[in-house]
């Protein structure tokens, strides 16, 4: 009961803001069924690449001219991360394999250390996770993530938005 309501109140959220009406509305709630991602894995590869498109992006409108400067920031990592998935996932292969898999996780792992940095550049205390080091950072990300089998959002398509920050996948570390 719990998570359809969720799943409505989310969709609806959506919708508003899809209509133009409620755009300074809350943006930490569209993070929430979405930050942090979860790791790439086998169990939720072919989620990640055929769905990309129907999981929220946080676009720089949703969000007030001042503050939600966290909700800015994890959006940011979400609309970096998807961004980067797409291009793990049709980079032109037609079909879902190792090396997929790898570059996702690369992706994953980028797009979190990234974030964590910018964390670190605020006044503001961290993510607890961006606290953590090495395998621990990534297992805690893990354990937080709101939608682990990347589900997309029902009639919702994402808008197109250019990433803040540069990724290159390196297939010689897999």
């Amino acid at each position: 009961m719990f998570w359809k309501s969720t799943l409505v109140v989310t969709t609806l959220i959506l919708h508003l803001i899809s209509l133009g009406v409620g755009q300074k509305l809350y943006p930490e709630v569209l993070l929430e069924s979405n930050f942090p991602p979860a790791r790439p894995s086998y169990y939720n590869l072919k989620a990640i690449c055929y769905y990309g498109n129907g999981r929220p992006r946080f676009p720089d409108s949703i969000f007030p001219s001042s503050g939600y400067a966290y909700a800015r920031r994890a959006g940011n990592a979400v609309n970096r991360l998807e961004t980067w998935f797409s291009w793990c996932c049709y980079r032109g292969s037609a079909y879902v394999n190792e090396q997929t898999l790898c570059c996702a996780k690369q992706a994953w792992k980028t797009a979190l250390s990234q974030f964590c940095i910018e964390e670190y550049s605020t006044m503001t205390l961290v993510h607890e996770c961006c606290e953590k080091k090495k395998e621990e950072r990534w297992n805690c990300f893990q354990k937080k993530a709101a939608n682990p089998f990347y589900r997309p959002l029902s009639r919702y398509r994402a808008p197109m938005i250019s990433p803040k920050g540069s990724f290159r996948w390196d297939p010689n570390t897999c």
